[in-house]
């Protein structure tokens, strides 16, 4: 699978040409390569949602281009040409369980296959096996979706998309609304998907954690504009651009800079609990021997 993700000088008007006309996009230029996995951060009303709208066209640049695998995208781009584009842009919504209707898990997960011409025994095999695929119990295909838990309901509305077999899956926070373990559950799904079929994600998230934990590259919106991308490292090692961006550090990377301050060093500022764990692990061996 090699979907690569183009946006060249994407900008895009709510109610173009209306005196109520807000420009939600300016002059986006980005690159997504195949396989990678993207985390979004921005304030609320930074353009976050609008841009990942783009990546299936469910909304069409006012002006520029975006190009998915071969096909590209314009303000003239017929809607008709769009379906496969559909297919193959996989996209999960915050609370997705918010979009179940059918009355059963499984025919849930297979109605996008259905839809998209799929004979109905091949979408039943299909959503049986990404069922497995997102860890959903075969004793709950039979059940209401709506008697399923808030984590088994986000399982449901993911393999309902994975079932189109998408090449790029797009998330809008799909922690939102769990409790820690949930939130660990679906992120560790997120990842081992990705390893497992080459999926390109794209993440949007308020969480640093996860964006320290999962990305390998960061693209950080602000009123409308790509202010900022890189890797995690890049993006969290200045505490005072992100804080004037009312933007948050991973939690580990937070306690390192208050551990600085109070004379602990640090090589590379660590990231994640493990990449303290191991800065600190000599510093504090070093203390102990110097008491004894």
């Amino acid at each position: 699978m090699a979907t690569e993700i183009k946006f060249e000088q994407v900008n895009y008007w709510y109610q173009a040409g209306t005196p109520f006309a807000v420009q939600a996009l300016k002059n986006i230029d980005l690159h997504i390569t195949p396989g990678s996995f993207t985390a979004v951060v921005g304030q609320t009303g930074s353009g976050k949602s609008t841009m990942i709208q783009h990546l299936n066209a469910l909304l069409k640049p006012s002006s520029g281009t975006v190009t998915i695998g071969d096909q590209v995208i314009t303000n003239e781009t017929n809607n008709k040409h769009l379906k496969p584009l559909r297919k193959k842009v996989g996209m999960v919504f915050q609370f997705p369980e918010n979009q179940l209707f059918e009355e059963t898990v499984l025919k849930d997960i297979a109605f996008g296959p259905q839809n998209f011409g799929v004979s109905e025994a091949d979408a039943t095999a299909l959503a049986k096996r990404m069922a497995a695929e997102v860890g959903l119990d075969e004793s709950l295909l039979s059940r209401s979706p709506f008697d399923l838990s808030g984590g088994q309901m986000r399982r449901v509305a993911i393999a309902g998309v994975l079932a189109l077999e998408p090449e790029v899956l797009v998330l809008d926070e799909p922690t939102a609304g769990l409790d820690p373990r949930g939130r660990l559950e679906i992120m560790q799904l997120v990842t081992q998907l990705r390893d497992e079929q080459g999926l390109t994600i794209v993440l949007i998230t308020h969480q640093m954690d996860d964006v320290a934990n999962y990305a390998d590259h960061v693209l950080v919106m602000g009123h409308g504009e790509l202010i900022k991308q890189g890797s995690p490292r890049e993006i969290f090692s200045d505490p005072k651009w992100l804080e004037a961006h009312q933007l948050g550090l991973p939690s580990a990377t937070k306690f390192a800079y208050e551990l600085q301050q109070a004379g602990f060093r640090f090589d590379t500022m660590p990231l994640t609990v493990d990449e303290l764990a191991d800065e600190l692990a000599p510093q504090l061996q070093k203390g102990a021997n110097s008491h004894e």
